[in-house]
């Protein structure tokens, strides 16, 4: 559906076309959101002092922890924004870009 959008600044809320509706909370588990990512995070445990900053500011919930330390991501979820890499204290996480089907 191509909607004309010639006079959007006078559009009402009501009269924008209706899009990425999340319609019943809790339902990420569904969804594997993982193929958006451009980036993937590389976790460096070498680096890593388990503050897990990472884990707390991620928007997907994809930083897996395991008896209170980081024991990777969820990639499935991930969609690679990057935020866990720039919380780093540690600079533990690297984002890297993602591997292309054809590049395989």
């Amino acid at each position: 559906m191509k909607w004309d959008v010639r006079r959007i600044r006078e559009w009402k809320f009501y009269e924008h076309p209706q899009g990425a509706t999340i319609l019943e909370a809790g339902n990420s588990l569904y969804y594997q959101t993982g193929s958006w990512r451009t980036f993937r995070p590389v976790w460096i445990g070498e680096k890593c002092t388990h503050c897990l900053y990472c884990f707390i500011f991620c928007p997907d919930a994809a930083v897996k922890v395991s008896k209170e330390k980081i024991a990777g991501f969820d990639y499935e979820h991930c969609k690679g924004c990057g935020i866990c890499a720039t919380e780093c204290p540690r600079e533990a996480i690297e984002m890297v870009e993602e591997q292309r089907e054809s590049d395989r």
